[in-house]
């Protein structure tokens, strides 16, 4: 049996029923807080250029855009995966180094709004998106995620798997699906060097050409039956080591959407070991930033690769510089959605403070990644006294999980400004097995409670 015939099947066969009741209450956290990220992001200048588009564009009236209005469903998975990836507060699984949420929950909700499917078929679609691009991402990582964005490439899978799971495709067609969203999957990570939107447009494609291979696939347009493992395959063509073990290592006996971590300040994950680091420092021993002589960060390589930037020149970019974000939560003690701005940007103090940090790989944190994201941190004050800090686990990580409560909290500083009535939303998210998806869409224009299914 092939490796995708074998996903196929496992898809096919996921039911609600198998679900714990873990595991369907941390989905229904997952969507929250992609849902949470993607109206964050809604009125971002990338964004309103997709929202532009797809209005020029046109479409059937089938699912809900979150910048307002309904499109196609294809349009719908284009401005929402964006949206729910531009300001850096995504979901990110450690070991594939990808963002599940912002591609296969797009892909599902809106399929699942067009089609009328119900709270249980959308949660038992995101799991099996969310298994299938974690295996296939792990079995290539890390050597793929130096010129490929995992998120965009093994996320295409994710997203064909939650859509062929809500369309009730058959295996054959599963294979399709899964088969032609290899065809399609790319983005390459040179955009990190111009700051540059394209990380939305991986997002944005990743959805889409997941949905477009699952819905052709409908129609059985057919597709290579050995996409990962063929010899001219995506395992073979886009890592240069690969392990086939992680996609079939207990599959079907695990659910690994419950290993995902949850971020907490709003930049690249790979700036968060060293922030929380800096952050315990500062409040443990009660510092000021301007006791601070200087900064060392030891961490692993991929770090340097993606957030080595002295000098970010746009707000976007300063999410990728672990030097500004190592000074900015040594400044202001935060790194929320709010913390990054035009001020600080340029702020002389900020910026003074990143002269004095330097970055370096440490061999044990080089040897741990990606199962861990770790860092160690030293921090020197004027007067002579060091501190450090070290973490495995950055806040929001399973081992070091935020808890329910942290993230409803997280939903609405993230949607404050961007909905009239948050706690309406979160009650449909949080109780979606119950209810139709329409009513979650419709929450928070509603005043009455969101109706059960029956």
């Amino acid at each position: 049996m092939t490796l995708t015939k074998l996903l196929a099947e496992y898809t096919l066969n996921l039911k609600y029923e198998d679900l714990p009741a873990e595991v369907v209450e941390f989905t229904k956290l997952c969507i929250l807080d992609w849902y949470g990220s993607a109206l964050a992001g809604k009125d971002e200048k990338p964004i309103q250029s997709f929202k532009e588009l797809v209005e020029e564009w046109g479409g059937h009236e089938q699912s809900s855009l979150v910048t307002g209005g309904k499109s196609s469903i294809g349009n719908a998975c284009l401005v929402n995966a964006a949206a729910s990836h531009i300001v850096e507060l995504d979901d990110i699984h450690k070991a594939s180094i990808i963002h599940a949420g912002t591609v296969v929950i797009p892909a599902a909700v809106a399929v699942a709004e067009a089609h009328k499917k119900s709270g249980k078929d959308l949660i038992t679609a995101i799991v099996a998106g969310y298994e299938v691009c974690y295996r296939i991402g792990e079995a290539v990582s890390p050597s793929h995620y130096f010129y490929w964005h995992n998120t965009a490439t093994c996320g295409t899978f994710g997203s064909a798997a939650a859509v062929a799971k809500l369309l009730n495709l058959t295996v054959d067609q599963t294979v399709y699906a899964l088969g032609n969203a290899g065809s399609q999957a790319a983005g390459l990570w040179e955009f990190i060097e111009d700051g540059a939107n394209t990380k939305q447009l991986h997002t944005a494609k990743a959805a889409y050409n997941g949905a477009l291979a699952a819905l052709l696939a409908k129609k059985d347009f057919t597709a290579a039956s050995k996409i990962l493992e063929g010899r001219r395959g995506f395992f073979n063509a886009m890592s240069d080591e690969f392990n086939i073990e992680k996609v079939t290592k207990n599959l079907g006996q695990e659910f690994k959407i419950i290993e995902n971590s949850f971020k907490i300040h709003a930049s690249c994950r790979h700036t968060h070991p060293a922030m929380d680091c800096i952050l315990d420092i500062m409040q443990e021993h009660s510092l000021h930033h301007e006791q601070l002589q200087n900064i060392t960060i030891k961490t692993y390589q991929t770090v340097l690769n993606i957030t080595d930037n002295p000098n970010p020149e746009t707000i976007y970019a300063s999410k990728f510089s672990s030097q500004f974000c190592a000074a900015l939560i040594a400044v202001n003690g935060s790194a929320s959605l709010k913390n990054f701005s035009k001020d600080t940007l340029h702020a002389n103090v900020i910026r003074e403070l990143m002269s004095k940090i330097d970055v370096q790989v440490d061999p044990y944190y080089e040897n741990a990644y990606p199962e861990k994201w770790g860092a160690k941190v030293e921090v020197t004050l004027n007067d002579g006294r060091t501190f450090i800090q070290s973490t495995d686990y950055p806040k929001g990580d399973p081992e070091k999980v935020a808890s329910k409560e942290e993230l409803i909290q997280k939903f609405t500083a993230m949607t404050s400004g961007k909905t009239d009535r948050p706690e309406a939303l979160v009650h449909a998210i949080l109780r979606l097995e119950e209810v139709d998806i329409n009513e979650w869409m419709s929450a928070e224009k509603r005043e009455e409670p969101c109706k059960q299914t029956q």
